[in-house]
């Protein structure tokens, strides 16, 4: 019977009926059966191509850069189509199997926009797919059965996989221009470096930091994720991209970062009060109770629907009970207190504006106007000011954490770095004799002149930092930029002053300053750029190298521009803020201590080591950029052990004051982990963060009339010694004294270039095997005016101090596990 499914029909093949109705000949239409010799010409032209990408491909796969090549090992294809058929780029993937491969990005291949050109990322498991695809194309026809009077019919209906085979034009091996998507005339030239968008394939960004990190390609810290794609923002050339490329899987599309300034502050002023309320409607307001910047400035602007959010009327005060608390100054200063509002809450607002998801405020603002609306303070009341201006804020909510921003310095040297009557204050505010120390972010002071280009960075150099930031216990800030970008085509022809990752080109440093003064500034962040005019070699302004922000006058307008040590020390303190409103309860001394832990040279920044010297780099830069991941300890293969602990540094004994406490804390490092690394190289960094009490006065350098009330400093064991003739070592009054030691070479500083200041911070490295026996790290006071001076009062005094060490490693291994606490139980040793 016809009909018996359980019945095999008979089959009869007809070869060359039907018709391709969805082939596209190369010579005939859509609707055309291809010519066999159209047909085998087209396959045996791609198959050259490929087979030509493939050699190419494979050179490529043997000359893998050891240290640099990651993950699948692999290469891009990059295929053109034309653009009336680009709804078939799907069909370039193979997404079943272990190692599939995935369409990255599609462009347009050609500026008549005729053309679409796709890449691809494929497996070397997969090295043939493409191959085979055309060589079946060229060999064997589809065949569609069908039932004809009790037969099955097989009739070839043109090429297999024709759909895809014939509508590609060409093959060829990727580089880093295939993957770019963005308008060709921003592609960068031969060896210019500029910032990237880079989107990379769903799980491989740690492929692609490590492997940014052996380019030493500056890398900005915050990413954005999607369901597929994780985009960073790198700096680089192309040429390097490339070789990342070349090396790993990680990058599927390159664009050019180009978010500017210069896009909003060309909106007319109806255009940026919408993006501005746009942006407000996304805004989740802090809690009244979280941690605030306090900014002491000209006032803000609370009637701003960006800064209303996170300044409650009660937090907007004045020094002057008479003054109007708003930023209303017609002088120099009118708007800066509103600028640094903007930089405060949210860092640079392009990335605000930018997003499109709510905005959550984890830190508010409090805003105490200290500039006056006409005229000025008289300098030598600024000490005064500061204080009963912090007290304000501290009578009003007497409980909030608060990091406080001082972003005005006075002029003058102050005899390269002696103290001020201005910066003791701030030590004293700081140190808290009122048993409430205080986070204070200060702002190192900018170059005011015209800087000529050929004065970069010299003139830095030869400009010391003002007034008040050579205070000791403050967190002294400079500026560096990460703006080198120009697009407003008023300044064609202009050029960045400052490299990506360098000083910025008006921030003060101590290079000029005394050795003995403390090394300052202490960090430095984002201040932005200055252009150079072409025609004079002269600095100037130029909106897309600084950071927007708040403008005072909304009705007129939402935003502005600002930059320099002012943005930067803003942005300090809004650090602060944050790392409080994660950690809860963190001393003041440890927020000091975790933002200058986190810092980082940029690769900019080393090149200059040849030059200037370990000490001329940090008087320029201090410890370089921080990072709020660091920080919070958030990265992998770190692991971040923060001590909050006190000692008596000294005591009277009959007539004498001598040294009383020294703390032992021993280090929970995981042994057997370490030693099975062997070889492979740890880092450890120590950052010792305390205050000192001041006692200013122009007495001569002695010992008895010292600034500092004392001093702390650390010691890391070494592997080859015990612990109790480590401390009888580092204790020359505990029983007799082991014979010196030979100086340490392993620290980046060692200790007479780290011993400055209240702040000390440092980073050994060496093999793994040695750090798991150096598990222990001492901290012992040297002598101050407490001790040379015991007719004050002082010489029972407790003090406090952070002890923050971190251990680093680039082997996958994981630390967190073995160390089950964050560190033993102190040992206090009694002299």
């Amino acid at each position: 019977m016809a009909d018996d499914p359980l019945r095999p029909l008979p089959h009869v093949y007809l070869p060359g009926h039907g018709a391709a109705q969805d082939y596209t000949a190369h010579a005939g239409g859509s609707n055309s059966k291809p010519p066999q010799r159209d047909r085998v010409r087209h396959a045996e032209r791609l198959t050259r191509a490929l087979t030509e990408a493939l050699a190419g491909a494979e050179a490529q796969l043997r000359a893998r850069e050891v240290g640099l090549a990651a993950g699948t090992p692999g290469f891009y294809l990059e295929f053109d189509l034309p653009a009336v058929h680009a709804e078939i780029v799907d069909k370039l993937e193979n997404r079943q199997g272990k190692f599939p491969i995935e369409l990255v990005s599609v462009r347009p291949g050609n500026a008549d926009g005729t053309t679409v050109a796709a890449t691809v990322f494929v497996p070397e498991q997969q090295r043939e797919y493409y191959l085979k695809k055309v060589a079946d194309y060229r060999d064997k026809d589809r065949v569609r059965r069908r039932e004809v009077d009790g037969q099955i019919i097989e009739e070839a209906t043109g090429p297999k996989n024709e759909v895809l085979v014939a509508s590609i034009e060409t093959a060829r091996l990727a580089v880093a221009r295939s993957l770019y998507t963005d308008d060709e005339t921003f592609f960068p030239l031969p060896g210019v470096a500029i910032w990237w968008e880079v989107w990379l394939r769903l799980g491989t960004k740690e492929r692609f930091v490590a492997a940014a990190g052996r380019l030493t390609l500056q890398m900005r810290e915050h990413a954005l994720t999607f369901p597929e794609r994780e985009v960073v923002i790198v700096h680089g050339t192309a040429e390097m991209l490339g070789r990342i490329i070349a090396n790993t899987d990680t990058i599927a599309e390159l664009r050019t970062a180009r978010d500017t300034p210069s896009f909003f502050i060309a909106m007319d002023g109806a255009e940026q009060r919408a993006w501005a309320a746009e942006t407000a409607d996304r805004i989740v307001a802090p809690a009244a109770d979280v941690p605030a910047v306090c900014l002491l400035d000209s006032g803000s602007t609370r009637r701003h629907p960006l800064i209303r959010p996170g300044l409650a009327a009660v937090d907007q005060q004045a020094f002057n009970a008479g003054w109007n608390v708003e930023d209303v100054s017609n002088q120099a200063h009118g708007g800066h207190g509103t600028q640094l509002s903007g930089v405060a809450l949210y860092g640079d607002l392009i990335d605000v504006l930018a997003g499109d998801g709510p905005v959550a405020l984890r830190h508010r603002l409090e805003s105490v106007k200290v500039l006056p609306d006409h005229g000025a303070n008289d300098p030598d009341l600024y000490g005064a000011i500061t204080a009963q201006s912090i007290s304000r804020t501290e009578i009003v909510a007497p409980n909030r954490p608060r990091a406080i921003c001082l972003a005005i310095t006075s002029e003058g040297d102050h005899w390269r770095g002696r103290p001020s009557s201005w910066s003791a204050a701030l030590d004293t505010l700081a140190f808290g004799a009122d048993n409430a120390p205080r986070f204070i972010a200060v702002s190192a002071g900018n170059i005011r002149d015209d800087i000529h280009r050929d004065d970069y960075p010299a003139r830095n150099d030869t400009t010391p930092i003002e007034s008040p930031a050579q205070a000791w216990n403050v967190l002294s800030v400079g500026a560096f930029t990460e703006k080198d970008t120009i697009v407003d085509p008023l300044f064609a022809g202009w050029e960045a002053m400052a490299g990506v990752g360098d000083i910025m080109p008006r921030s003060r440093t101590s290079v000029s300053w005394n050795y003995d003064w403390p090394l300052k500034p202490d960090v430095v962040f984002e201040g932005g750029n200055i252009g150079v005019d072409p025609a004079t070699l002269l600095g100037d302004h130029v909106d897309d190298l600084a950071l927007l922000t708040t403008y005072r006058l909304p009705e007129h307008r939402a935003f502005t521009t600002t930059g320099e040590t002012s943005a930067a020390t803003a942005l300090a303190a809004r650090m602060g803020a944050q790392i409080m409103a994660e950690m809860p309860g963190l001393w003041p001394e440890t927020v000091r201590g975790l933002v200058v832990h986190s810092a980082e040279w940029t690769p900019a920044m080393k090149t200059h080591l040849g030059a200037i010297g370990k000490n001329g780099v940090l008087r320029r830069y201090g410890f370089g950029v921080p990072s709020l991941s660091r920080a919070l300890g958030s990265l992998q293969n770190d692991v971040t052990m923060v001590i909050e602990n006190g000692m008596q540094p000294f005591a009277r004994v009959a007539s004498a004051v001598e040294t009383k406490d020294l703390v032992v804390h021993e280090l929970p490092w995981p042994r057997d982990e370490l030693e099975a690394l062997g070889e492979t190289q740890v880092q450890l960094r120590i950052t010792l963060s305390y205050f000192i009490e001041p006692n200013p006065g122009e007495r001569g350098r002695s010992r008895r009339h010292s600034y500092a009330s004392h001093g702390l400093r650390f010691a890391l064991k070494p592997g080859d010694e015990r612990l109790d003739v480590f401390v009888r070592r580092i204790n020359a009054k505990a029983g007799t004294r082991p014979p010196a030691r030979t100086a340490e070479t392993r620290w980046m500083l060692g200790p007479n270039l780290r011993n400055r200041g209240s702040l000390h911070a440092d980073i050994w490295e060496g093999d793994a095997v040695e750090l798991s026996q150096r598990d222990a790290i001492i901290v012992y006071p040297i002598g101050g005016w407490w001790r040379e001076n015991p007719g004050y009062g002082r010489t029972d005094t407790r003090v406090r101090y952070s002890l923050i060490a971190t251990l680093r490693t680039a082997a996958n291994i994981d630390l967190y596990t073995p160390i089950t606490t964050m560190i033993e139980p102190e040992i206090v040793v009694e002299i």
